[in-house]
């Protein structure tokens, strides 16, 4: 038997804000700046991964970790610049209004620090319809752990059944199922539909969800 959704979780970056191309030239150029040739393409496919995760993921073993920092710090002050330039993605604002008018409780699940998340809120302009969100200081373990999700579902106060995890990224998908929340895929973030195999449903954007909204996993 289906359980009536209360609530729809959020990622930000790729799904909300159109950022992740520039997560991912700020990441490149930060690890060139510190010796690490690492080619976008690959750069671009670890978006969404925390960065603890991302630079195991990209960098050799045998490097200096010591260095880590340094390449984290880098990569903030390079992707800030960017931020006066961020833009929420096609129907983004709208979607978030037409779910918390449905009555669900609306959560942003980012693992971005608080100021940077101030930031996207408000590109966003949807204060309105956003209950609450977590950021970079809700959880030690990022994604595809499952702690950002199982955050986001304490925010909303409600169990795993109860809700759907709407994400742009396999890392999204793999926290959401081990977090045990079914997960709705956007393409927006230049994933492809193979790689984002376990979504229940995947869409092109925002507005293609929006335009879907009422019989789609976070209604139906």
């Amino acid at each position: 038997m289906s359980v009536t959704k209360s609530a729809a979780l959020f990622d930000v970056d790729g799904t909300l804000v159109d950022s992740n191309y520039l997560h991912a030239v700020t990441w490149w150029e930060a690890f060139r700046q510190a010796g690490h040739q690492v080619p976008m393409a690959r750069v671009h496919r670890a978006i969404g991964m925390g960065s603890d995760l991302l630079l195991d993921h990209l960098l050799p073993e045998e490097r200096d970790q010591e260095a880590d920092d340094g390449i984290r710090t880098a990569h903030a002050a390079l992707y800030a610049t960017y931020w006066s330039r961020l833009a929420p993605l096609p129907g983004a604002a709208e979607l978030l209004k037409a779910v918390a008018e449905r009555g669900l409780r609306v959560v942003l699940a980012s693992s971005a620090a608080e100021r940077e998340l101030g930031v996207m809120r408000e590109v966003l302009d949807a204060e309105s319809a956003i209950l609450a969100a977590t950021s970079s200081s809700s959880v030690e373990r990022s994604k595809p752990a499952p702690d950002l999700v199982q955050a986001a579902l304490e925010k909303a106060e409600v169990e795993p059944d109860q809700a759907v995890f709407v994400g742009d990224t396999r890392w999204d998908v793999q926290a959401a199922q081990r977090a045990k929340v079914p997960c709705v895929g956007l393409l927006s973030g230049g994933i492809g539909e193979n790689e984002l195999a376990g979504a229940v449903a995947i869409y092109r954007d925002a507005a293609h969800l929006l335009e879907e909204l009422d019989d789609s996993p976070l209604l139906s």
